[in-house]
């Protein structure tokens, strides 16, 4: 029997990120594990309007969007519980400037940088979305055909319900193989 839970959000786990933004030559940290994939070219990164974070990435229309691995975990979730109004969080993580001119964390194992191309507002968030213009990996991250392997990688995933960090898990098998041992076993070949 299944149970009710009302309107919960329960698109869990999500990848915990740090967005990174710099603005009048000062940069800035947020973690931010509502990021989603909006098209094979765009990604969103949804924010809530009160922080500090989201008037400097509407005023520099690029931001970075750096994947958090567990020896980032202790400064990234630093980065999300204080403001950067009252704390200069621009030295918690060694960076450089990126191709497309965002600060990029040098230890982050995977990091896109993006354009900011519009911002869907809601009540509470500003939604930004964005063309992903860079993506550079450790090299240590990726696969024989140079994709980024994710369990080489193990991303921090944050889990808004039980409100705790998570890693990744084990390859069950690769994308379509299980719907065409369906399509065979029902005789629904395609």
């Amino acid at each position: 029997m299944k149970k009710d839970l009302g309107p919960l959000l329960a698109l869990y786990p999500m990848p915990a990120t740090v967005v990174g933004v710099e603005s009048n030559g000062k940069v800035n940290w947020l973690m931010v594990a509502h990021v989603g994939i909006i098209g094979h070219d765009r990604l969103m990164v949804s924010m809530h309007k009160a922080r500090h974070t989201n008037q400097m990435v509407k005023d520099s229309r690029r931001l970075s969007v750096n994947m958090v691995d567990k020896g980032m975990l202790r400064r990234a979730d630093y980065v999300g519980c204080v403001s950067g109004a009252k704390t200069d969080k621009q030295g918690v993580f060694a960076h450089h400037t990126g191709p497309g001119g965002t600060p990029v964390i040098d230890e982050s194992p995977l990091v896109m940088e993006c354009e900011v191309t519009s911002d869907y507002e809601t009540d509470t968030f500003d939604n930004f979305i964005c063309r992903v213009t860079q993506t550079i990996a450790d090299e240590n991250v990726t696969d024989d055909m140079g994709k980024p392997d994710y369990n080489r990688l193990k991303p921090v995933l944050f889990d808004m319900p039980g409100y705790s960090y998570l890693r990744t898990g084990d390859v069950i098998c690769r994308c379509t193989l299980p719907g065409r041992e369906y399509a065979r076993e029902t005789d629904g070949d395609n």
